[in-house]
């Protein structure tokens, strides 16, 4: 397991699809992006044990569609990930 300490707007890569964004968060809670194909299956921890189901494949919880995000948010998301691809191409110019 790695554990890692991250500042918001930093992102973590696994592999080359799968994109986490810290977006911020509070000393109880965390808010996170994750940018993945829908060919692979995300489900939150609280969901696995709810329906006791084990996080193996096989055992896939099915995507439930989510309520629309805010304009807010949507704003917030764009202005998070135009700055990713503005420092990107200022360190490959670097």
């Amino acid at each position: 397991m790695l554990k890692l300490t991250v500042k918001p707007g930093e992102y973590l890569m696994i592999g080359s699809e799968i994109k986490l964004v810290f977006t911020g968060g509070s000393a109880r809670n965390l808010r996170i992006l994750v940018d993945a194909p829908r060919s692979m299956n995300v489900a939150r921890s609280s969901s696995l044990e709810k329906y006791g189901m084990a996080a193996d494949p096989g055992n896939e919880v099915k995507y439930q569609k989510e309520r629309e995000l805010s304009d807010e948010a949507k704003e917030k998301i764009k202005g998070i990930l135009m700055e990713e691809r503005r420092r990107a191409r200022a360190e490959k110019r670097a």
